[in-house]
């Protein structure tokens, strides 16, 4: 049994304006994408009251896209501009509990951080910071790097610096 032509074009005419339809939207889509892709992501430089009043030449955090690059941290309570005393693993629990505070403050967290780099003062202490470090990340930790520097701001034993999403 043989098919009519209208019969066959009955058929086919549905399928082909929806397939039709759909590469249009795809297209539509696509250039859609390829304008969001072509803007420069919003940069915003966050600074808190307590940061902006030490009256410090850097932003304690930027904003970009859905990235949220802090500045290194210290060992330093917020609002002073000395390093707590204990050593070395009081120094690194304080820079980290510094860090999770901006974080928050910026509507991220600890577990949104993708990327740390280290400068240690004494490379020797690098096992004693670590022992602080891997309390704030129990489970997957973020990449890092890390260096031995010598004479950090504040003199401190050490500084990290992050990477973490928000939004």
């Amino acid at each position: 049994m043989r098919a009519s032509a209208p019969r066959l074009a009955a058929f086919f005419l549905p399928l082909v304006v929806a397939l039709t339809a759909g590469c249009e939207m795809a297209d539509a889509d696509a250039a859609q994408e390829g304008q969001d892709m072509d803007a420069a992501p919003e940069v915003e430089f966050l600074r808190s009251a307590e940061q902006a009043a030490m009256d410090l030449p850097f932003s304690e955090a930027v904003r970009v896209g859905h990235m949220l690059y802090l500045a290194g941290q210290v060992g330093n309570r917020p609002g002073e501009m000395t390093v707590v005393e204990g050593g070395i693993q009081a120094e690194a629990r304080q820079t980290m509990e510094n860090i999770q505070g901006v974080l928050e403050r910026y509507g991220s967290s600890l577990d949104r951080v993708v990327k740390c780099t280290v400068m240690i003062d004494d490379i020797d202490e690098w096992g004693a910071f670590n022992e602080v470090y891997v309390e704030f990340f129990p489970g997957p930790k973020p990449a890092r790097s890390a260096f031995g520097a010598d004479r950090l701001a504040l003199n401190a034993a050490v500084e990290v610096e992050c990477w973490a999403t928000v939004g």
